[in-house]
């Protein structure tokens, strides 16, 4: 890697951020034969690649559709997601000879580590001439008369007739994550869409979830859901709270004082089972086990004193804990966070940005892709499929 040292350089364009939009964005700008600088406050490139998906990055999503991604303005994403597509990165990948599978739902991730999507993406940088500065901060940005980018860094003076905010948001500060993209858009006039952390475990009071701190561990396959959207996958308990893929995937549409509404057995007809089993001398912890974790099925019975062996119970009672066990009620308290959330929601209000290009509507020149913006996706890819697919938007023109 050639680092850059200099008093005053300059390029066709500049792009802050080398994680995945911003690698992406330069070598597409690079390979149009554009002279492109690629810049970052971190030392390593591509952290959040190299710890997603487990360590093997959930790089895509077969079945990405505009349906999967939140914003305030949902249409935006439409045009840049069909421009360039999860095929069109598949392609790529099979140029590398990266392996990679199907796990569930259409998430695709690398057979062997996600270093292996780092090393590709970096390899397409060197091959398109792109330069880097990295370890360096930006301490000043401003525009000229003749609509240049002048940024002054900790390393000097660079220039350029296009810059590329590529910073993402503010999940996972530990690895560098801050909120340089939202100063940059403001500094710039345009709105930013308040930041929150989206997929992100749920906190609940210690009062609250003092009969479920032991479960913690446990998951189950339930259906979440929060007014009018819901998801089926898994929950996980933790001593804090609940997580799982449902948990994570609700968050991003739960907002603080709103109840979820957890559906433990959705895929059964509870009422009926119980009503086959109420002549049994089990307790009903144990009749429950059969298809719940047996250490939630008690907690749960000692939740609602309910101790007794089944055949005790009435039909009213039975009916009562089967809608109960449908419906479970829970009150978060709160998130855990930017430290644990996967994305930000929220970011530069995509109103004030061309859908085509990624750039700025009063603003020529200055694009903002990727996390940083407000569009924000599923879990299972999709944020990955944004990331590539803004970058090529932005990478074709800037």
């Amino acid at each position: 890697m050639t680092e850059v040292k200099m008093n005053l350089i300059s390029y066709d364009v500049i792009i802050i951020g080398a994680g995945a939009a911003g690698m992406f964005a330069a070598f597409t700008a690079g390979q149009r034969g554009r002279r492109v600088l690629l810049l970052d406050h971190n030392q390593k490139i591509g952290e959040k690649i190299r710890i997603s998906g487990g360590g093997r990055c959930n790089f895509t999503n077969l079945y990405t559709s505009p349906a999967h991604f939140i914003s305030h303005n949902p249409h935006f994403c439409r045009s840049a997601l069909a421009r360039y597509t999860p095929n069109d990165f598949i392609k790529l990948l099979q140029q590398h000879h990266i392996a990679f599978h199907e796990k569930t739902l259409g998430q695709l991730f690398c057979d062997d580590s996600a270093q292996s999507i780092i090393d590709m993406l970096f390899e397409e940088c060197q091959r398109a001439g792109v330069s880097w500065l990295l370890g360096t901060d930006v301490e000043k940005i401003e525009k000229t008369a003749d609509g240049r980018f002048v940024l002054n860094t900790t390393q000097g003076v660079v220039e350029a007739g296009s810059l590329i905010i590529a910073t993402g948001g503010l999940s996972i500060p530990q690895i560098g994550a801050t909120g340089f993209g939202y100063e940059v858009a403001r500094q710039f006039g345009l709105r930013v869409i308040t930041p929150s952390p989206g997929l992100v475990p749920l906190t609940f009071s210690a009062t609250e979830w003092q009969p479920y701190i032991e479960l913690s561990g446990v998951s189950m396959a339930a259906k979440v859901s929060c007014e009018d959207t819901d998801f089926h996958e898994n929950i996980l308990f933790t001593h804090r709270g609940i997580s799982g893929p449902a948990i994570l995937q609700i968050s991003s549409y739960w907002k603080p004082g709103t109840a979820l509404n957890i559906d433990l057995l959705p895929d059964l007809d509870m009422e009926e089972n119980l009503q086959q089993r109420k002549r049994s001398d089990q307790l009903l912890a144990n009749v429950l086990a059969e298809w719940l974790p047996k250490r939630f099925a008690q907690a749960w019975c000692d939740q609602h004193d309910l101790q007794q062996p089944i055949k005790q119970l009435n039909d009213r009672q039975l009916q009562q804990i089967a809608s109960e066990l449908r419906n479970w009620q829970v009150n978060p308290a709160g998130t855990m966070g930017y430290k644990k959330a996967e994305v930000t929601l929220g970011g530069v209000d995509t109103r004030g940005l061309s859908s085509k290009t990624m750039m700025a509507n009063d603003v020529p020149g200055l694009f903002f892709i990727g996390e940083v913006v407000d569009v924000t996706g599923w879990l299972g890819g999709y944020n990955f499929q944004w990331a590539w697919s803004s970058a090529y938007a932005a990478g074709t023109v800037a």
